[in-house]
């Protein structure tokens, strides 16, 4: 299984943060001229955020007239605004050697494994480990002050999927009628943010970086398995893949079959539903289900495969991800 449910936590980072905000009150002529955050960049933090009588400095400008006198206030001395540089808060980096692949690695098995019950292989250091890691690059988000790993995806190249025989993918569903798409697709997998960081900033680092990789290498598609819980037995499940809208679904010629379906005929899938946040936000991006649920015993889901070409995502959001 690729990611789980809910592995980036509870946000909606596709929200109404990037919607259309609803019109604010209107103030002062001054202020619609120079919003707070226009004078910020324009003059510096001082000037938006203090009166005036707070920039001028305490200094004065005295002549051999005025030396000692009240007319040395006549000509305040305008401090210059120290102007700090200020450092994000998270850095993007990719695994250089096996220390950094375990740090992600660690902080999988942490969420997968402890915080949210998956069965995964059993291993003395507490990393999530499997055969796909040695041939996939690492995507690190680091916290800036402390360099922990807060935020961590996995990917597996084209040519490193040949070598490997296979993408995760295929161990779920049959994906012969992907094959001609192989050697410009990358596989996404094992996406987590750890609970005290799950923000909209770190998957703004997270889509950044794995962006500027598929930019760099030259890659158009993104494959990989969204999740859907299955603790309630599957009815979830089968009513958000039953809610799917039409333009939401990929083209049939393109379409995977599950090795192990969910048996969607025995299951209650009238329900009224949400999709989890990273499901959710896939589909915002432009994202299409590629297939019916398959059910992985091991971390008791109902995963969808799920396909983002880079000419297909929301232009709301390209800037943000590719620049544009």
């Amino acid at each position: 299984m690729s990611d789980i449910p809910n592995p980036l936590g509870a946000f909606d980072f596709f929200g109404p943060s990037l919607e259309k905000k609803p019109k604010k009150k209107k103030g002062s002529p001054l202020k619609k001229l120079f919003p707070k955050k226009l004078a910020k960049k324009l003059f510096g933090k001082k000037f938006a955020t203090k009166p005036r009588t707070q920039i001028l400095a305490k200094a004065t400008i005295e002549t051999p007239e005025t030396q000692g006198t009240q007319e040395a206030q006549k000509f305040p001395v305008i401090e210059k605004p120290v102007h700090k540089i200020k450092k994000p808060a998270f850095q993007i980096t990719w695994a250089s050697n096996k220390s950094e692949v375990k740090e992600a690695q660690r902080l999988r098995y942490k969420v997968f494994a402890d915080e949210m019950g998956a069965t995964l292989a059993q291993n003395s250091e507490g990393l999530d480990v499997d055969e796909f890691d040695a041939y996939c690059d690492h995507l690190l988000i680091r916290d800036h002050e402390t360099l922990k790993v807060v935020g961590t995806y996995r990917v597996l190249p084209p040519h490193k999927a040949i070598e490997i025989g296979r993408l995760y993918s295929d161990t779920e569903f049959d994906l012969t009628r992907l094959n001609h798409l192989r050697p410009k697709m990358v596989e996404l997998g094992r996406s987590c943010v750890h609970a005290d960081y799950r923000s909209g900033a770190v998957i703004m680092s997270l889509w950044s970086g794995l962006a500027q990789y598929m930019q760099k290498h030259d890659y158009e598609i993104m494959l990989g398995c969204a999740s859907i819980p299955m603790a309630d037995g599957g009815h979830f499940a089968a009513s958000l893949f039953n809610s799917l809208r039409n333009d939401q679904m990929a083209p049939i010629e393109i379409h995977a079959f599950p090795k192990l379906p969910l048996p969607l005929e025995k299951l209650n899938g009238g329900l009224e539903v949400e999709p989890p946040p990273l499901i959710k936000g896939y589909l915002k991006l432009g994202a299409k289900i590629c297939s019916a649920p398959a059910w992985d015993p091991d971390f008791n889901t109902a995963d969808l495969l799920t396909m983002l070409r880079l000419s297909e995502i929301n232009p709301r959001y390209a800037k943000h991800f590719l620049g544009l």
